[in-house]
This record gives C-alpha cells, structure tokens and sequence, in this order.
C-alpha cells in the first residue's frame, strides 16, 4: 500500500500519537480525480451481517462516510420513535415515592407496542384516542398475610403484594384497541421489573398514558439502549515474531486477536488471526524488543455498528428505520433547495 493510499484510507496508531485521523476523502484533496461516483459507491459499499437476536446486532457498513455512520447512530438515539408512558394521573399513593419520581421510573419502563401502528398526540390533547394513546391502570395495596408462619420475617412471607412489578400493570383497552391488539403485544417488555416496594397500609391508584415520541424529545422514547460504532483494527506483522516474544506479544492484545502456530523449524511463531475484536490499547509499545514487529491501524470506511434494541422492535427494523428517517431528511432537503 502506498502512502497516499494508506493516508486515504487507514489511521495509523503509533505509541505516543495517532496519524491520518482527519478526513481527506473529499474530491480536491489529492491531485488525482478524486470526484464522488454513483457506480464506484455502489461497489464499494456493503452491508455485513456479524451477529443478530431479537435485541442486539452488530454489522459492518463497508465503503461508506464517518458522517454518514454517525447519522445513523443519531437518529438511532434521537429520532426513531417508540411508545412510552407520558402522562401519569395519581389518585392515591401512599408509598415511600413521591410523585414525581415514581411517575419518573413509570416512563423509563420499556414497552412492546410498535410504534409503527400509532400516531402522535395533537397538542393540548389530553384525553387521546385510540389511534395515539394506550391506557394502563397500576393499582395496588399492600396487606398483611394472615397465613404467615408466626416466626418468619422475610418480606415475601408475612406481606401480600408488598413489591410492585410491571406485571401489575393492567391495559384498558380504548375504543376498538381490544380487537386490534393483544395484552401481550402492547405491555411492559419485562413483568419483572421493580416499580416500588410497599408496606402495609401502603397503596397505589394511578392510571397510565402511554404516547407515541422520540428521544430528542426525552430519553424515555429512545428505542435503543444504545448505538455506537467503531473503526475496523487492522493489525499487521511486519517480521517473524518467534518462541517468547510471540507470546509476550499474544499477551499484548485482546484474546483471540494473536494466535501462536508452530513453525517448519519447530519454532513457535506469531500470526494474526483475528484484529476485529482487539480494543488497540497499543500495549505492544511497552516493549522495545517488539515494536518494530507490528503496525497497527483502523480502516477508515470500515465501520462495526451496534444496535441494542430496548425490545419494543428488532434491531434490524430499527436500522430500517432510521434509514427512512434519513431518507425523508434528504427529500425534504432537495424540495427545498428546489423551492429556492
């Protein structure tokens, strides 16, 4: 690889610094035509399924730009909508949370229903309607239990419902919502999840609205628990690393990322035999013996993207999704710039 190739398209790590790390893939940068292709992206560019569930994905975005993969991140995090609980009407609670907290945790609980089949809430609508809003009613007292073993004091034995869970969210379905929906497909992700703990005496009356928003607006309508994206390493060895040094350098980087074979001298040697999971923490560097051994880089156009979904939808559909967002960005950008 010559050096305008490698200054084009790898960052370089060295010990005390990092090189090439500003962007110079813009047409001008070199003296080479350098201009923007339709064709030449649609060679370059792929999409490459590594790992996929029902809650998290990781893929690689090949051939494209850091800008254009931070988007997607953005929009992942702040304007792919989901459901969430939005307004909370009390009209008893006599538990240890105040209001507000307890209306707080409510909205963080993450919900199945899909965003896709709701509207969004006109404004100064505050009882909403079956096309916008789902209706939840948490109610609950906490009571003694008369059956007991008179020398036991774990909580669980002597109280009755004395800890709150999602599972005690009950939905009241508006309008026509009950032939269209089911429970199961439109409540809490988890009936596990701890809202409060009570006491006897102590009581919950409240009823939930839950509202189609994005995470730009609040935290509690993101879809994802989180997005990120990494450079692909790159890691080369520029010489033979042999018997102890190849096991002090195996040492040097995350497991898996340097194997040890034995060589036709029955010498052990050093190879790379997977960089994608090294975290680059360049502690090969510590040694003087073993620097020269390996050249370290990421790939500039190379990216290793991360979804974790909350639940409400797959990953993937996420994914999609902020791809139509982008998308209805863009033609709204081009319509304006025609109307001007």
């Amino acid at each position: 690889m010559d050096v305008i190739e490698e200054g084009r398209s790898r960052v370089i790590l060295k010990e005390n610094g990092v090189l090439n790390a500003t962007a110079c893939d813009y047409p001008g940068s070199y003296t080479f035509d350098d201009t923007w292709s339709h064709e030449k992206f649609k060679k370059i560019f792929s999409v490459q399924i590594v790992k996929w569930n029902e809650r998290e994905m990781e893929f690689d975005l090949i051939g494209i730009h850091a800008a254009i993969a931070n988007a997607f991140r953005r929009l992942l995090l702040s304007e792919v909508p989901s459901m969430a609980i939005e307004k909370v009407f009390v009209y008893n609670n006599t538990s240890l949370l105040q209001d507000e907290v307890l209306a707080h945790r409510l909205g963080l609980i993450p919900l199945k229903a899909d965003p896709r089949l709701f509207e969004y809430r006109q404004p100064g609508d505050e009882d909403g309607t079956e096309q916008d809003t789902l209706e939840f009613q948490l109610k609950v007292k906490c009571t003694w239990n008369t059956n007991a073993p008179k020398d036991s004091t774990n909580p669980d034995d002597i109280y009755k419902d004395h800890k709150i869970y999602t599972r005690h969210m009950k939905w009241l379905p508006i309008g026509s919502q009950g032939d269209i929906y089911k429970a199961k497909d439109v409540g809490p992700v988890h009936d596990d999840i701890l809202i409060s703990k009570m006491r006897p005496g102590h009581e919950l009356d409240l009823k939930l609205h839950v509202v189609k928003g994005i995470g730009k607006d609040h935290a509690k309508f993101s879809p994802v628990a989180t997005a990120f994206y990494r450079l692909l390493p790159e890691i080369i060895l520029t010489r033979d690393v042999e018997d102890e040094q190849a096991e002090r350098l195996q040492k040097c980087f995350s497991p898996g990322v340097i194997g040890i074979e034995e060589s036709k001298h029955g010498k052990k040697k050093a190879k790379v035999l997977d960089a994608r999971y090294d975290t680059c923490s360049r502690n090969v560097f510590r040694y003087e013996d073993l620097k020269d051994a390996v050249k370290m880089g990421r790939i500039k156009n190379h990216f290793i993207f991360t979804i974790e979904s909350v639940g409400a939808l797959p990953p993937d559909v996420l994914f999609i999704e902020a791809v139509k967002v982008l998308k209805l960005k863009c033609r709204i950008f081009l319509d304006e710039l025609n109307r001007a």
